[in-house]
């Protein structure tokens, strides 16, 4: 398995602690998913911005085809979450 350095809760400062506690109102934690760009918060917070794009902003499918399709698509890959 690869290791990735990244910034834990504790450590995170600024911009980062922000995103960091935003996480943390939303899922009660920081995901890896969200923690693995965490050296770069201006690339977390776009990459973030894109998710909420994609599941939340205006489209032909609805969210729970939006979400039936993001669990497809991590089984498929292999992930657990």
């Amino acid at each position: 398995m690869a290791w990735i350095e990244t910034i834990s809760d504790a450590a995170a400062e600024g911009p980062l602690r922000q995103l960091f506690d935003a996480a943390h109102r939303r899922a009660g934690r920081v995901f890896n998913i969200v923690r693995v760009p965490s050296l770069n918060p201006p690339v977390l917070k776009a990459g973030i911005g894109l998710y909420q794009a994609v599941m939340f902003g205006s489209s032909d499918l609805s969210r729970a085809q939006r979400e039936l399709l993001a669990v497809v698509v991590s089984k498929t890959n292999g992930c657990h979450y």
